[in-house]
């Protein structure tokens, strides 16, 4: 099969032709269709999160199974299917009570085994992480799901437990911060969203957000005064020092920050003011994607139009420019949204 992978960490990525993978004995091959470039895919292709090499990045992906191992029981060739980036082993007693997004024994495609940008996919424990696509969902539009959408879905509704009239502070305007304004803004919230780029605000604007808020050094009060006394929720989309901080800093008393972006290498651990945790009683959430048991909820608001994640895909590009694509990532976006890779049908 054809698959863009690189050997070394910050190596070019290339397409290649590479061995398919063996369907595993409880889980699936998928043909791929589609597949998102994320952020997270950068990370690791820098050694920031690492992974074993060589490697096929993805992992926000949907497609069609093309085959299925004999101890699967719910799944069948031919299905149009999605899957979360975290796939839980099915055996644990986190994956038994649905929360397979902290399984121990996780996999990751893209991180640890061959993912997405590919034209097959193998995908363990399928009983337990394969998600059936709505019919009217095309392709495109699922792939944009997986990570980001589905991440900003669960931190506001799970752990931000975002109300009508309350004010949501997004710090960070790519994909998943992006996806988490429109979700936000659906659910009834008022929302404040903060960024340096000014094609990625004016999205934001397009998708909901009621205050645009410049990321420089004066956004923490910026977003204070906007609320009225400061945000009920912030999510910080980036995964920095700067952001972090800023964004438990622009909550009012009794509110809910949820990191969401990734904080690796010198970012790890952020100077969090904890005098001001406690002062505030403010709570502090990780969100680490969603599991497979809880897609339903989000998916049925996108069927039925309530949810628009095909609004956030700003580029579809070819299999042989994802590793450009990939490579970009280390400048400055130039235009808002989420690339999204269309693999052809049929290959």
């Amino acid at each position: 099969m054809q698959a863009v992978r690189y050997d070394a960490y910050g190596a070019t990525p290339t397409l290649v032709d590479i061995p398919a993978p063996e369907c595993p004995a409880d889980g699936v091959l998928i043909e791929v269709r589609a597949t998102g470039v994320c952020r997270s895919d950068w990370h690791a292709w820098q050694g920031h999160d690492p992974v074993p090499l060589p490697q096929v990045p993805g992992h926000e992906f949907a497609g069609v199974i093309a085959a299925v191992g004999p101890e699967v029981t719910t799944r069948q060739v031919g299905e149009r299917v999605t899957v979360p980036f975290v796939c839980g082993c099915g055996r644990c007693d986190y994956c038994a009570a649905g929360d397979a997004q902290v399984c121990p024994d996780q996999s990751q495609p893209g991180f640890t085994q061959p993912g997405s940008f590919a034209d097959l996919v193998a995908v363990p424990a399928a009983d337990l992480n394969v998600v059936p696509l709505p019919d009217k969902l095309d392709f495109v539009t699922a792939a944009s799901l997986g990570c980001r959408f589905a991440t900003a879905f669960r931190a506001l509704t799970t752990h931000g437990r975002v109300r009508p009239g309350e004010w949501v502070a997004v710090h960070g305007c790519g994909g998943v911060g992006l996806s988490a304004v429109m979700i936000a803004s659906k659910l009834g919230a008022r929302v404040v969203a903060v960024d340096v780029s000014g094609s990625a605000l004016e999205l934001a604007a397009e998708l909901g957000a009621e205050v645009l808020v410049d990321g420089g050094p004066d956004a923490v009060r910026r977003v204070v005064d906007a609320t009225g006394g400061g945000a009920h929720v912030s999510l910080d989309a980036v995964g920095s020092t700067d952001t972090a901080v800023a964004a438990v800093s622009s909550l009012r008393p009794r509110g809910r920050h949820v990191q969401v972006g990734l904080l690796l290498g010198e970012h790890a651990t952020p100077p969090v003011p904890m005098g001001v945790v406690v002062a505030k009683e403010l709570e502090i959430y990780g969100s680490h994607g969603m599991s497979a048991r809880d897609y339903p909820a989000m998916l049925d608001l996108v069927a039925s139009g309530a949810l628009r994640p095909d609004r956030l895909v700003g580029a579809v590009i070819g299999l042989g420019d994802a590793g450009a694509a990939l490579a970009a990532m280390s400048h400055p976006a130039t235009t808002a949204g989420v690339t999204v890779v269309r693999l052809e049908t049929g290959r």
